[in-house]
């Protein structure tokens, strides 16, 4: 099936776990500013707070989680006029439309999904249904807007592929061409920003050292004193691409330069060629406050006004409604549902 009839939308969402990095900045913020500025696209942009509470949360922390967030979406380019930007939990049509996909996915779906084998550990049967389910509601997320195109990680592909597993079953079972087969955006130089102490592991928030990421509430001292702690090797950096190979600290650096800089890997590694690299950390370290500094001053101020942040989320939802509803109710028609 073509999805040229359907108008090009972008729909991500991020999980308000509280912390934002470095990693949630270049893999996905800053991804998504540029397709927002590209102006190809409609751009649909959620914080999933339902997806949030497949495992416990304390209400507080979540709520507060919720809004920084969103401060974090606009202090790193996002703009509420140009993007639809809102909190799942708001536009209903997610888990109505949650609930049908439900009903299409099949249970040996689900349970081949990485991220619940890895969630749900050893004792499964204590994890919530939630955990199990939630792919279909991240499907519904996607679908409900008829979005064409989801830019993701490498470790979401494998949501996507359900996506678009219920899209072609669902368009199959009901003999129509509804909902699209929303394709992935894979690209950037640092899609996926690794660990600063360790280049063979993911930046996290949950990593009990600080030092290993780069907080977007992180002040300039702070950006700059964990660039040049980063661990590196002692060698130069390498003339080619292919020198960085088995250099995984030198190569996370050299992404998050490319990154940083909106350039290539190649021309990082052209322009520091034979660079050692207490030399290379420090014109990392004034690139990255030059470029990250003033989001976490936006944000401080933006969190200062918590009504105004709420005032934009429920303007998004709106107009996330305004699209989500037609949908959902064509989908309640298609399926059969009766409705007054």
């Amino acid at each position: 099936m073509s999805s040229t009839k359907f108008t090009p939308r972008v729909f991500s969402g991020m999980q308000p776990s509280g912390d934002l990095h470095l990693g949630n900045y270049l893999g996905a913020m800053k991804r998504w500013v540029d397709m927002q500025d590209a102006g190809q696209h409609e751009t649909v942009y959620c914080m999933v707070d339902l997806h949030a509470i497949t495992v416990w949360q304390d209400p507080a922390a979540l709520s507060r989680a919720t809004r920084e967030l969103c401060a974090g979406f606009i202090a790193a380019g996002i703009d509420p006029e140009k993007s639809i930007l809102f909190n799942q939990s708001q536009v209903p049509e997610h888990a109505q439309l949650a609930w049908i996909f439900n009903c299409v996915a099949r249970m040996g779906w689900m349970g081949r999904m990485t991220q619940w084998k890895d969630k749900s550990g050893k004792n499964a049967e204590a994890a919530s249904l939630g955990l199990l389910a939630y792919p279909a509601l991240m499907a519904a997320d996607i679908l409900v807007y008829h979005a064409t195109h989801v830019p993701v990680g490498e470790d979401q592909k494998q949501h996507l592929e359900l996506t678009r597993d219920i899209a072609a079953k669902f368009n199959h079972d009901y003999d129509v061409e509804y909902f699209p087969i929303t394709e992935p955006v894979i690209e950037g130089a640092a899609t996926r920003v690794m660990n600063l102490q360790d280049g063979t592991k993911k930046m996290s928030k949950s990593d009990p050292s600080d030092k290993t990421r780069i907080n977007l509430t992180d002040d300039a001292d702070a950006i700059a004193k964990k660039i040049k702690k980063a661990k590196t090797d002692p060698d130069p950096l390498p003339e080619t691409v292919e020198g960085l190979e088995s250099r995984p600290e030198a190569r996370n650096l050299v992404n998050i330069w490319a990154a940083l800089a909106d350039t290539t890997v190649e021309d990082v590694v052209a322009q520091n060629a034979g660079k050692m690299f207490g030399y290379f950390k420090q014109d990392l370290a004034d690139l990255a406050v030059e470029k990250l500094a003033p989001i976490s001053d936006e944000m401080a101020r933006l969190m200062q006004d918590q009504a105004e942040i709420d005032r934009i989320l429920g303007r998004g939802a709106e107009r996330a409604s305004e699209i989500a509803a037609p949908i959902l109710a064509q989908t309640y028609d298609i399926v059969g549902m009766v409705r007054s």
